[in-house]
């Protein structure tokens, strides 16, 4: 049985953790909130900054004049296209075309890249390297890593690093030092957000945690749990393995597993690059049959209507019951008597003012607009809310990118 582990920044965070709330994430203990209530968490990634421990990512580091061609070969997207310093994030599948994983691919010079993803992959890289020159090594443990989220990431960053990030574009990343610690920042993450990834060697973590909140004391930094976070993501749009999606090594009947098309990763599966694929034949395939007559299933939005869920409510003469963070559940998903898909992961949105979910919906309900109805419990009853189909995401600003 594996023992749970402590991240690197577990001195700061076990510390600032009030409710000693708690959570398991690839073998690590990681805060569920620092306060008693996500309010102020949730906010700071939205009008502020939020610090966010998220070391238990699993990483790998490819070393060798074949680590692009091994990537390439693993991943959907044209890593030979990547430059040094380019960020991708890719999916990765079986020879059936269904989804195993997805993360992160960074080039960091010309043989060098790291990959993060959610859960163990280091036997399907070895797998598929074989007959390559590649060094493999995972560097999960090794490499401790922080999501610096919200409008005032950048000038926060800007007053302890060495070089301005100014200049960093989305998806890019650079190499600095940040209060004199040798770092990789990346522009990527998990919010929908301006936001930034920071990888450092773990035993510099500390110092690196303590610099960031030292420089943000005056621009609302806040150190931030994965209820949070959970929240954030839902209104970006962005799905979780083995909550939103099933990994195809994990499914036990084929209607559990997703190829990318279905959850929306059109713009990653590169048919156009050259040479074999993991799952090249299937995906061909699965694009033309959508070119004909459209995916099977797709993941989209749907927006709850409120009224119409108050008047369930008021039913039994109550007001309506939101829980105070992202329910990972699945929620049946209506048109009439029959059932078209399913809500995976649901969210107030404390911005939009709205209750919002991320749902796998049947041809032709998919289409934006449709009127459909999700399931929720009132008092013990299960009733179905109106709800209506919405195009992802539900919140995307325009300084994300900027």
């Amino acid at each position: 049985m594996q023992q749970l582990r402590y991240t690197p920044f577990h001195e700061r965070t076990s510390a600032l953790c009030q409710p000693q709330n708690w959570r398991k994430w690839a073998g690590y203990f990681v805060v569920g909130s620092y306060e008693h209530t996500i309010d102020r968490e949730y906010w700071a990634i939205r009008n502020a900054a939020g610090l966010i421990d998220v070391t238990p990512l699993m990483k790998y580091m490819l070393k060798g004049k074949d680590a692009a061609n091994l990537l390439h070969r693993v991943t959907t997207r044209d890593i030979q296209k990547m430059s040094v310093g380019q960020v991708y994030y890719t999916g990765w599948c079986d020879d059936e075309g269904k989804m195993i994983d997805d993360g992160t691919v960074a080039r960091l010079d010309e043989t060098t890249f790291r990959l993060t993803a959610a859960e163990p992959n280091l036997r399907w890289l070895m797998m598929n390297a074989v007959g390559l020159d590649v060094e493999i090594s995972e560097v999960s443990d090794s490499v401790a890593s922080l999501s610096l989220q919200g409008p005032n990431s950048r000038v926060i960053l800007n007053r302890v690093c060495e070089s301005n990030l100014d200049g960093l574009k989305y998806f890019r990343l650079m190499k600095n030092k940040l209060d004199g610690v040798e770092v990789a920042i990346s522009r990527t993450g998990y919010t929908g957000d301006l936001g930034y990834e920071i990888w450092m060697d773990a035993k510099d973590a500390i110092k690196v945690w303590d610099a960031l909140m030292e420089a943000g004391q005056d621009y609302g930094i806040t150190p931030v749990g994965i209820l949070a976070l959970d929240m954030a993501r839902v209104e970006a749009g962005l799905f979780m393995l083995d909550v939103d999606y099933t990994s195809s090594g994990h499914a036990w009947i084929e209607s559990q597993k997703s190829s990318p098309f279905e959850l929306g990763l059109d713009w990653t599966v590169a048919l156009d690059k050259p040479g074999y694929f993991v799952g090249r034949k299937a995906l061909e395939k699965d694009a033309e049959v959508m070119r004909r007559e459209g995916s099977s299933w797709k993941l989209v939005g749907i927006e709850i209507d409120w009224v119409g869920m108050e008047e369930l409510y008021a039913e039994v003469g109550l007001p309506p019951q939101i829980p105070g963070t992202a329910i990972r559940a699945s929620m049946p998903i209506m048109v009439g008597n029959v059932q078209v898909g399913y809500a995976s992961t649901a969210s107030w949105s404390p911005l939009l003012k709205k209750y919002i979910a991320l749902a796998h919906l049947q041809k032709p309900y998919y289409e934006l607009g449709t009127d459909v109805r999700m399931e929720i419990t009132v008092e013990h009853q299960h009733k179905h809310a109106p709800a209506k189909v919405v195009k992802l995401p539900f919140y995307d600003p325009e300084w994300k990118k900027k």
